[in-house]
């Protein structure tokens, strides 16, 4: 069985979506389709189309997150070192060719979120990462093509999910 490593603000995230879907998003979705299902004739009844494949999105939903919550491995970033880059670092790092400077904290799958950014140690970026100290340079191969970055800063910061 694979490892799903995630903070515990990433665990709680998950946990909590799973217990809304289960305790107030399914609920309401069953009584709508019971609602719709007495409306007539199934066949032409767009209300019941619509109650039925919610219905089936969320078991799928909630099948999805019980899956990663059996998988979860729950990381404390704040107990390990920072003066390499590790799960739960968090990277300055300036693009040698143009300047741009970017920040990254690296997180678990379920809490990446790249606007935020927040990569999952998965990316191919993060996986390029891992080990650098401060002043490295590096060539990344990335989706995008390759890109030369100096790791700047390394340190590690509270996770705002």
């Amino acid at each position: 069985m694979d490892k799903e490593p995630m903070t515990l603000a990433g665990y709680n995230k998950v946990t909590n979506n799973l217990e809304f879907l289960k305790s107030t998003e399914r609920p309401e979705t069953v009584v709508a389709l019971d609602e719709a299902r007495q409306l007539g004739d199934l066949k032409e009844n767009a209300e019941y189309h619509s109650a039925k494949e919610k219905l089936k999105l969320i078991d799928v939903q909630i099948a999805e997150l019980s899956n990663t919550i059996s998988k979860a491995v729950i990381v404390d970033p704040s107990i390990l070192p920072h003066d390499r880059v590790s799960f739960g670092s968090t990277i300055n790092l300036v693009d040698v060719d143009s300047d741009d400077e970017f920040t990254y904290t690296i997180v678990g799958g379920v809490e990446s979120n790249v606007e935020k950014g927040l990569i999952s140690f998965n990316s191919p970026l993060a996986k390029q990462l891992m080990g650098k100290v401060e002043g490295d340079e590096f060539v990344a191969n990335l989706p995008g093509g390759t890109k030369t970055f100096e790791v700047l800063k390394i340190y590690y910061k509270e996770l705002e999910l």
